[in-house]
């Protein structure tokens, strides 16, 4: 195969891992995807209030950002103190399960692929997760 070939092939299957967890009303999740695009990306968009991640899913997205659960919650939606998720006893495992119940508590944009993971505050984070 010519080199030029097994290139884009690679730079095909690269592209084909990149998803987005993307809510359309976000700014900063519009101009995420806006700038992935840009880059020659085609994301998996994965509008995340209507198809909110599983619980392993998450778990996956949380370790490969080396954070904690509790470090990709938005903690001024109202769904953040309804859901009890301002408990400080909840363990990690308890609250995936809350974040998975009440998808508008995650932060978004994210973008991640098999093995990377940024959030996009500011977009040009998730550069990173294209190298």
């Amino acid at each position: 195969m010519p080199k030029i070939a097994l290139r884009l092939n690679k730079l095909h299957h690269i592209m084909s891992e990149i998803n987005i967890l993307h809510n359309p009303r976000c700014s900063k999740s519009r101009q995420t995807l806006a700038l992935l695009q840009e880059n020659g990306v085609e994301p998996n968009v994965i509008e995340y209030l209507k198809n909110p991640p599983s619980k392993t899913k998450l778990k996956q997205i949380v370790k490969l950002l080396g954070v904690s659960p509790r470090d990709i919650i938005r903690t001024k939606e109202t769904e953040y103190k309804e859901s009890g998720l301002d408990n400080p006893d909840l363990t990690k495992e308890q609250v995936i399960e809350l974040m998975v119940a009440n998808p508008k508590v995650i932060e978004r944009p994210i973008v991640f692929s098999n093995d990377k993971a940024a959030i996009g505050r500011p977009p040009e984070n998730v550069l990173a997760v294209l190298k």
